[in-house]
């Protein structure tokens, strides 16, 4: 095997090693704990789109790096978030034994369940190249890991976005509906780029400069938005599809 064909492989290693630091303070637990999680989670990210960019542009794609990536998806981007997810939920709660809702945190595992059949449904449909089916897994790991990452920014002011980010039933809300969403069939379009031509990339073009802005805006408590704007965008190209 030449080498060029080790570097793709070698970033997603560097994908999944952020998968387990982030699990390691997810499990520990505190506040400070999952925001550190949460980073690890994004630097994880930044790896998957580079090892499948890397991938690409060498011409170094292969069977064995598909399973690896989905491998390392499932640790960074399944089982990472789920932690957060559930540290997340208990700490809203404060004490949910002494309530008699203790379950409640556990409705996270539907994350790194609905991950495991996401990526499983993927590694065998071949027509998930250019666009996806379901919601793809970082994009929700990605959601998850900014919530800790805004209770740690907003903690102080204790605003409108802390209260809502950190309350328990929108918590729970994000974890049921957003496991449900990476198994569904509504197409959702990627961030891979065959040519950059503004008619066949037009949507892409449009969600990341709104994406930019609203990053440069608000920071990371844009990062809930801008996944809903590629939700809703992806509703948009799936409607528009249809009636064309």
């Amino acid at each position: 095997m030449a080498f060029k064909n080790h570097i793709p492989n070698s970033i997603t290693l560097l994908s999944l090693t952020s998968g387990i630091i982030s699990v390691y303070f997810g499990v520990k637990g505190t506040p400070v704990d999952l925001a550190i999680a949460g980073i690890f989670i994004f630097v994880g990210a930044v790896f998957d789109f580079f090892d499948g960019f890397s991938a690409r542009l060498l011409d170094a794609r292969s069977d064995i790096g598909l399973q690896l990536d989905s491998l390392s998806d499932m640790v960074t981007f399944g089982v990472a978030p789920g932690f957060i997810m559930y540290q997340m939920i208990l700490i809203s709660h404060g004490n949910p034994a002494a309530k008699g809702v203790d379950f409640l945190p556990f409705f996270a595992i539907m994350i790194p369940w609905m991950s495991a059949l996401r990526l499983a449904k993927f590694n065998i449909d071949e027509t998930q190249v250019i666009s996806f089916r379901g919601m793809p897994t970082p994009a929700l790991a990605i959601l998850v890991a900014s919530f800790p990452l805004i209770r740690h920014t907003l903690y102080a002011s204790q605003s409108f976005w802390y209260m809502v980010f950190t309350n328990t039933y929108f918590l729970l809300t994000v974890a049921i509906f957003g496991s449900l969403l990476l198994v569904s069939t509504l197409p959702m379009f990627s961030l891979k780029f065959k040519s950059f031509g503004w008619r066949e990339n037009s949507i892409k073009y449009v969600f990341l400069i709104v994406a930019l802005v609203l990053l440069i805006w608000f920071q990371i408590v844009a990062v809930p938005f801008i996944i809903l704007l590629y939700l809703f965008l992806s509703l948009i190209v799936y409607l528009t599809d249809i009636q064309g």
